[in-house]
């Protein structure tokens, strides 16, 4: 395995991508506004797309730097497009209604990586990589999936919620690209386009409510239950 067989700058390397992944995701957990969300999520996804090429090269994978290139064009610079696209039709720049303010909502994201980090860790001595690449991997990828998580819980904006779906496939593309890059190029193109119809049809529903009901807010959604 890959994992197994890195020099200390190839660690250092993916380790400096992962936290910056990693952190990118507090800057969408810390602001209120929406775009900086989505600034956030395109840089997350330039970073990964990084970590892919750098995994592709070092291990010897060429269809990842394939894949890294289809990620800075999909998850980088088309999906932000699509979204930034929607929220400026929406005029909806802030999240006016979530459930907890920005420095409450780190100090939480900050006690779902802690948790991530036990939880990777414990696997890592059962998987005796203890000391290895792999439980910073497991560690950022269980906590993507968890602030992804608490992202569709504290946020009631649409394009939020979308973001949040999106921060968690994040965090399984990531962890793959580490504990298994030889994963069949053409489930990764799947991915890559199922994502771009998702939030294709997402905008579409986005619009239709904005249009029909006179909100995108999932708590002022409610009242139509009954």
């Amino acid at each position: 395995m890959l994992i197994f067989h890195l020099d200390p700058i190839a660690q250092a390397l993916f380790s400096l991508l992962v936290i910056v992944a990693l952190i990118l995701s507090f800057v969408m957990l810390g602001s209120h506004w929406i775009k900086n969300h989505i600034y956030a999520f395109a840089a997350e996804s330039w970073a990964i797309a990084a970590l892919s090429a750098a995994v592709g090269i070092y291990g010897h994978y060429p269809e990842l730097v394939f894949i890294a290139a289809l990620t800075v064009l999909f998850r980088g610079t088309l999906l932000p497009y699509l979204l930034i696209r929607i929220v400026n039709d929406l005029k909806q720049n802030r999240e006016f209604t979530p459930l907890l303010q920005p420095s409450s909502s780190m100090v939480l994201g900050a006690m779902l990586v802690v948790f991530s980090y036990a939880l990777a860790h414990r696997l890592g001595l059962r998987m005796q990589l203890a000391d290895n690449i792999a439980v910073l991997a497991l560690t950022a990828m269980f906590a993507l999936k968890l602030i992804g998580f608490l992202m569709l819980v504290l946020r009631a904006e649409a394009v939020s919620s979308i973001l949040g779906l999106l921060v968690i496939e994040n965090g399984i593309f990531l962890g793959s690209q580490i504990l298994v890059p030889g994963m069949p190029l053409l489930l990764e193109m799947v991915i890559l386009f199922d994502l771009l119809i998702i939030v294709s049809t997402f905008g579409m529903l986005i619009r239709f409510l904005h249009k029909e009901v006179g909100t995108t807010s999932s708590r002022e959604l409610t009242r139509l239950v009954g």
